[in-house]
């Protein structure tokens, strides 16, 4: 067998599933931020999705150590990906990547991925944080979602607002997203339009000049050259 092979599925295995694994990480974010006692009556649910999680990078953790070819030498040497399975929020650290990425160049769907992401996690988060807060508006899914929306795109209505301190921490959060959203989108945009003029600009940019090129000022110079030496090496009396 090729010893290169190993690597070679790993590698393969890891291009495939990471970004997806990425993006489920940040899909759970919500159960990172928000404190136990504020899940109330969703505590199931919540115990649920971390334990779904736990199966999920525990399978992703066994396919990964077969792909290696020492299945033990790479969980001893990826002790923190095991650490995961046992504390499934962790994995949000290593999602980092994806919005480190979503800032190059070229990556403009990523970036609104991971915003969208974020600005539905900081919705979720706010529910849990106001549904049972005194003189809170915000008291269902949808009422989050709708006020973190109309916060991403600046608009402000006011008909839903967040009264508890995490709440507004969460709407800073969101609005910094959004001020941020519009500044990498229109960079975006400005750039496009930047190349693309530079691309029509292109052929009628004049080339600069090849030393190895011959004008007919040249050619008649050589000319000239070559006639004065024909008449200077002619003898007496030959015509030229």
């Amino acid at each position: 067998m090729d010893p290169e092979f190993p690597s070679r599925r790993l590698a393969s295995y890891l291009n495939r599933t990471q970004t997806p694994l990425d993006v489920l990480a940040l899909m759970t974010l919500w159960i990172v931020v928000v404190p136990p006692n504020d899940f109330g009556s969703w505590w199931r649910e919540a115990l649920a999705a971390r334990l779904t999680l736990s199966a999920v990078y525990a399978v992703d953790l066994y396919f990964r150590a077969q792909f290696s070819g020492r299945p033990w030498y790479y969980v001893r040497t990826h002790w923190p990906s095991l650490v995961v399975v046992v504390i499934p929020p962790l994995r949000v650290v290593f999602s980092l990547r994806l919005i480190r990425a979503m800032f190059r160049r070229g990556h403009l769907e990523r970036f609104l991925l991971a915003a969208l992401l974020l600005v539905a996690n900081a919705a979720v988060a706010v529910y849990f944080y106001e549904r049972h807060a005194a003189g809170s508006n915000i008291h269902t899914i949808g009422e989050a979602l709708w006020w973190a929306m109309v916060t991403v795109t600046t608009v402000g209505y006011g008909d839903y607002y967040p009264v508890t301190f995490l709440g507004r921490v969460a709407a800073l959060f969101i609005m910094a997203t959004g001020i941020l959203t519009l500044a990498v989108v229109t960079a975006q945009v400005a750039s496009s339009f930047v190349d693309e003029a530079s691309r029509r600009r292109a052929p009628f940019t004049e080339a600069p000049p090849n030393p190895n090129d011959v004008t007919l000022a040249d050619l008649a110079e050589r000319l000239a050259r070559i006639e004065e030496l024909l008449k200077s090496n002619a003898g007496p009396g030959t015509t030229p």
